[in-house]
């Protein structure tokens, strides 16, 4: 089994003290069921019609051990699943953003203490008292400035919706310099710092690495980020859409297909879901949920991470990013999990109930995915899956980590 290995190789001398020495240790031995048990997985969740189709990538020591295309890319068309499809990112792509931003703030280009007036001198949101509080990089990096997203807003009422402001996944054709000026003619929910509060900040950051790099985000992203990893089948547009998974909603008895603008329920809110937002070059590059990608793209992101940073980050700055900068209170994956910058950071797996280790980093995308590093075990996993939200939050991806070590489904 795969826990049982991974635990004698832990006993090596000096393996775990730092990730650089992880990073050219010899990968474990391979454990003969992992494939079983996540064909297994793969195979129920598409027979049971919870997800339409998936793509998942597992890495042990640094090397990929499994790597599985299922199901299906468009059920209508009867298009198969791809190891190589791509699929609308969605929140998996605040981590790319933040790296980009880590990496401006090491080479001294901006520091995280800095204003956001410093980069965007018109974005200056009030408190409901009417004052403007000092809003630092720092915090909109960790969801602390105040801001929200109106997919919280129950029922669809309240300020985000009134001012019109886009979570970054609709709205076909808004630009960044008009979303800014909704989302800071809204009272910030709390004087930044004193609480979390998942954000559209990523967003605003991206406003921010646009003035500081002086040009765009998408060529800030892809020069930090996806040139140097060769992750050539990511961005903020879609070279060859033949390849793009089709999204689809959880409904019963099997999802649907996602058309134009769909309002998807999600806690007392919901999620406005505009695909073709994608394919109309006016919209803005949303820092949060505004790229495309595949698993095996990803998995490269979260190898470099594993790689203590190399060759797109510093291992100071990957650690820096690893910790958790909000406490437990932030609950950002429920009891036991903090954040960090650009993820959640698993602080309590007993709280958490999950066979995770402490200091396991991890988050998902609306579209259906989830993805997470376990550094003690040396474990990395991708699976993206086309559908909202069984593949982010329901069964499929516990039963994707479950199965990663070793319990039997």
């Amino acid at each position: 089994m795969l826990i049982p290995v991974l635990r004698r190789l832990a006993l090596l001398p000096l393996l775990f003290s730092s990730l650089a020495v992880a990073a050219t240790a010899p990968p474990p031995d391979p454990d003969p069921g992992l494939a079983a048990r996540l064909d297994r997985v793969i195979d129920e969740a598409v027979r049971s019609q919870r997800i339409i189709g998936t793509v998942v990538v597992v890495s042990v020591g640094g090397k990929v051990v499994y790597q599985r295309a299922g199901g299906l890319a468009d059920r209508e068309q009867g298009i198969p699943m791809r190891k190589d499809s791509i699929f609308r990112l969605a929140s998996m792509s605040k981590p790319l953003v933040s790296a980009t931003l880590m990496k401006l703030a090491q080479d001294g280009v901006l520091r995280l203490d800095d204003p956001v007036t410093r980069w965007l001198p018109d974005f200056r949101p009030r408190l409901a008292d009417g004052t403007t509080p000092v809003i630092t990089l720092a915090q909109l990096l960790t969801h602390q400035a105040g801001l929200s997203y109106g997919f919280l807003e129950a029922g669809g009422k309240g300020p985000y919706h009134s001012a019109g402001v886009s979570d970054g996944l609709d709205a076909p054709g808004l630009s960044l310099a008009e979303n800014l000026r909704r989302l800071g003619s809204v009272p910030l929910l709390y004087r930044p710092g004193e609480r979390w509060q998942y954000s559209l900040s990523i967003d605003v950051l991206g406003g921010v690495i646009a003035a500081a790099t002086h040009g765009s985000l998408p060529k800030a992203v892809r020069d930090t980020v996806l040139t140097p990893l060769r992750m050539t089948d990511t961005g903020f547009t879609v070279d060859n859409p033949g390849r793009l998974a089709t999204p689809y909603v959880d409904h019963r008895p099997r999802p649907i297909r996602m058309t134009g603008t769909m309002d998807v329920p999600l806690g007392e809110g919901f999620v406005r879901f505009a695909p073709a937002r994608l394919f109309n070059p006016a919209s803005y590059p949303s820092g949060g949920a505004g790229m495309s990608g595949t698993a095996g793209d990803f998995m490269k992101f979260l190898l470099a991470i594993r790689n203590d940073g190399a060759p797109i980050l510093a291992p100071a700055t990957i650690r820096q990013m690893m910790r958790d900068h909000a406490g437990a209170a932030a609950q950002t994956q429920g009891p036991g999990w903090g954040f960090g910058y650009g993820w959640g950071v698993l602080d309590d797996p007993r709280a958490a109930a999950t066979p995770q280790s402490a200091g396991t980093i991890q988050w998902g995308g609306a579209y259906g995915h989830a993805w997470f590093f376990d550094p003690q075990r040396d474990i990395a996993v991708v699976a993206l899956t086309n559908t909202t939200f069984e593949g982010m939050s329901g069964q499929f991806p516990r039963q994707v980590r479950d199965a990663v070590y070793g319990k039997v489904q």
